[in-house]
């Protein structure tokens, strides 16, 4: 299998791990903003994970001149009306940390019952050439429930919290294989490889 090189729009490592991931087995090579020189920072201020990916995926290829890809992703809560949505990654405030985060989060629920708890996860992808153009975009949902008290030690962000229901675990409590195949950005990232891999094919992809 023939090495595909692709830009991730993210220095986030976690994340950029995790999406390493799960492009290897289709032989990308993947490369994250930490690879290289500090770049301009893109304001994430869209409305939608979709203005977002966008924004990010059309300003690094830019910077770079090359194609990236860049997903924006976060935690919808039923009872709050969506939120934090777009502000999952600091819904705590600026510079808040993950356990910030999950501590809000549960401070807002309250003593809810599980019924009440409903949430989901969502994901959108955006694929850049160097011109800043997009070239294809995806989403991914994955539905669950938020759970009263924090559960295991894998994934980042909300994970502890966010249970599968025909699981009846957190994905902090499931491993990455499982992860991989029921997650919002799993989903996105399957939804998009078809046209990731054309572009590849014909060039447009090389970085």
């Amino acid at each position: 299998m023939p090495t595909r090189r692709l830009v991730i729009g993210t220095a986030n490592a976690a994340k950029g791990r995790e999406l390493a991931e799960l492009l290897a087995p289709h032989g990308f090579e993947v490369r994250t903003l930490k690879d290289f020189p500090p770049l301009a920072e893109v304001d994430e201020d869209g409305e939608t994970f979709a203005e977002n990916a966008r924004k990010k995926a059309t300003e690094y290829g830019r910077q770079l001149k090359c194609c990236v890809l860049a997903d924006d992703s976060g935690l919808c809560v039923d009872a709050l009306g969506g939120r934090p949505g777009v502000y999952s990654a600091r819904y705590a405030g600026k510079g808040a940390t993950d356990d910030d985060n999950n501590a809000r989060l549960l401070a807002e629920l309250g003593d809810l019952p599980p019924q009440r708890r409903g949430a989901h996860y969502e994901c959108h992808v955006a694929v850049a050439d160097a011109d800043g153009v997009i070239r294809a975009e995806s989403s991914g949902v994955c539905r669950g429930r938020i759970v009263a008290t924090p559960a295991g030690t894998n994934g980042f962000g909300y994970d502890p919290l966010f249970e599968v229901v025909e699981y009846h675990q957190t994905f902090g409590e499931l491993g990455p294989r499982v992860k991989a195949a029921l997650s919002h950005r799993a989903r996105a990232l399957r939804a998009i490889l078809p046209k990731l891999l054309d572009l590849a094919r014909r060039g447009g992809c090389n970085s």
